[in-house]
């Protein structure tokens, strides 16, 4: 369904139409996404006017409402027309499609500087606009002088311009040597006023399109179908555009992939700490944690991930009294591979992100993220407030958003019978470096396995590599002390079989820890690693470590060595690893 009719429901049906005078009742139905839902709000087709002319919005044709009234069914919705004063660009376009909206700073970006980030934003414009997306511009206004002012190209300062087409075009041989190029990237924007048209390079004057014949502009694409349309490169776009607001249409999943994950939540205040969800910003570092918690899975390397938090808009309520808009934020923390419960102290978490921390009604944060799983934490600036919040996630595969609602693994009658968790251990394996090559030529691919029991985390595999940065996490909850950590790290050799998982070839390393004498006693730790070949694996190396919790939970480094034990003759390699242990099952 296009977006414009959410909004205005069966739109032909209430045009008036003097064949059915009889049927007007002078009554007009629309409706907003409001806060996750589709809000339908009715008013009646009395406008306000002075001396007859209308106040507030109004079409250049004399028998067109149409703008008014949905003006003031949005006025409506929210309380009054003073309450829409203020309201950002990508607010009004939420509310007008439900779309998930990113602000673009394109001073920030640098993209007339830096040629690759340029095309990738043209790609990513490209894929929302074909999607039924919606983009709009702006150039930068300082003062409120300076509003409207039009610049040397003729453009105007502050004014919101949409985007109505978007082209990568291959010339032909003939203009090729025209132009000097073989592509144009170009984009067509329309001014909402109807007028006021860029006046530089492809602008309806400019000497570009005398060296196109009526024959190549059609054949192109490069056709204007409405009064204040204009075409321009994507260099003078990135050159004289400051902010791009980007709406992505994620109302149809596409061949049935849920892009689109939101989830309504609240900060609230309790007595009791572990129930208390209102724990301030980052700065608060005793309460933070207390916040709402939501984990995520990035299933595959390099994929954009767009994070949306909307706070309820309080400046509906100014007249009653009410406070305006919170400041709100969110932060983002790499996590272990198998996370299951919140999060309660930030010893090697990674902070992925952090969006900005401000009193508007939505914030967001747009990053590519690496495989893996992310926490979210939402989070007002100041704690000791309740308030309800609506957070979205949007990416082209699915992370399957959840909330983090246990501190600790229940307590049942399943667990109390097989043992309930005693230890909880948070081991992460940065890397293992140096490592062996037999032959010169030879492909080394090697990944991990850390295993606890029947539980298991793998990392993904480093292709080709002697040096693999791994940085896998991964926290378990120990019923008894006698099962084993064990960390395997498999290394292929050349390119892997087809078929072929990590598992099915190479070799391995082992971290066995043995508490024999109790819950934190010692760590018995031993590390193989492989390399994998057709007929026979490889041995690279081992290490075997005794260590205690107690010790410090820095960063350790440990020479690979020959097989038996301790001390056992040094080969070449080492792997970096930490460890943390606690028999406080909320440490970590």
């Amino acid at each position: 369904m296009p977006l414009c009719f959410q909004t205005i429901p069966n739109h032909k049906e209430q045009e008036w139409d003097p064949r059915k005078v009889d049927k007007y009742a002078g009554i007009f139905r629309f409706r907003f996404w409001h806060f996750g839902e589709w809000t339908e709000v009715v008013i009646d087709d009395l406008l306000p006017t002075i001396n007859g002319d209308l106040v507030f919005s109004f079409s250049t044709s004399m028998n067109e409402f149409w703008n008014a009234l949905v003006e003031k069914a949005y006025a409506k919705l929210h309380g009054c027309y003073e309450a829409l004063d203020g309201l950002t660009t990508t607010d009004i376009i939420v509310d007008f499609t439900g779309t998930l909206a990113e602000t673009v700073d394109m001073q920030k970006g640098r993209y007339t500087e830096l040629v690759e980030e340029k095309y990738k934003l043209f790609g990513e414009l490209y894929k929302t606009f074909t999607k039924g997306g919606l983009i709009c511009c702006s150039i930068e206004c300082p003062t409120q002088e300076e509003q409207e002012v039009e610049t040397d190209w003729g453009l105007l300062k502050g004014h919101t311009y949409t985007m109505t087409d978007i082209r990568k075009i291959r010339l032909g041989e003939r203009l090729v040597e025209v132009f000097s190029t073989e592509k144009l990237y170009m984009i067509r924007l329309r001014n909402p006023l109807g007028r006021q048209e860029w006046s530089g390079p492809w602008s309806e004057i400019s000497e570009e399109w005398q060296q196109l014949t009526a024959t190549d502009r059609k054949n192109l694409g490069l056709v204007m179908s409405d009064d204040g349309e204009f075409w321009m490169s994507l260099e003078d776009f990135c050159r004289n555009f400051h902010e791009l607001h980007v709406c992505r249409n994620v109302t149809n999943p596409i061949f049935g992939r849920k892009e689109l994950e939101s989830l309504v939540g609240c900060w609230t205040v309790d007595d009791d700490p572990l129930m208390n969800r209102s724990g301030g910003c980052y700065n608060n570092r005793d309460t933070f944690l207390q916040n709402p918690q939501y984990i995520f899975t990035v299933p595959e390397d390099g994929h954009k991930v767009i994070m949306s938090l909307q706070q309820k808009d309080l400046r509906t309520y100014r007249r009653m009294g009410r406070p305006d808009n919170y400041i709100i934020g969110f932060e983002l923390f790499k996590v272990e591979m198998n996370r299951k419960f919140r999060l309660h102290h930030l010893y090697i978490q990674e902070r992925a992100g952090t969006s900005t921390y401000i009193d508007t009604r939505t914030v967001f944060l747009s990053k590519y993220l690496k495989k893996g799983n992310y926490v979210l934490v939402p989070t007002m600036f100041q704690h000791g407030r309740t308030s309800e919040f609506l957070l979205r996630i949007y990416s082209e595969v699915p992370v399957k958003l959840r909330e983090l609602t246990l501190d600790m693994p229940k307590m049942s009658c399943w667990n109390l019978a097989r043992g309930y968790p005693k230890v909880v251990t948070q081991i992460t394996v940065h890397s293992a470096e140096g490592l062996e090559k037999k032959y010169a030529n030879e492909t080394v691919n090697p990944y991990l396995i850390i295993k606890c029991g029947k539980e298991e985390v793998r990392s993904p595999v480093q292709k080709n590599t002697v040096h693999a940065i791994f940085d896998t996490q991964a926290i378990f909850y120990r019923r008894t002390t006698d099962i084993p950590i064990i960390v395997q790290a498999s290394v292929w050799a050349g390119s892997p079989r087809a078929g072929s998982s990590p598992h099915q070839i190479g070799g391995y390393f082992t971290y066995v820890w043995n508490t024999v004498q109790g819950p934190l006693h010692s760590l018995d730790l031993s590390l193989q690693v492989w390399n994998s070949r057709k007929f026979c694996d490889q041995f690279l190396g081992q290490v075997t470590l005794d260590a205690d919790p107690s010790d410090c939970r820095e960063l350790k480094s440990l020479y690979l060595r020959k097989k038996g034990g301790p001390t056992a003759k040094v080969k070449q390699g080492h792997i970096s690893f930490k460890v943390i242990s606690s028999d406080d099952l909320t440490e970590l």
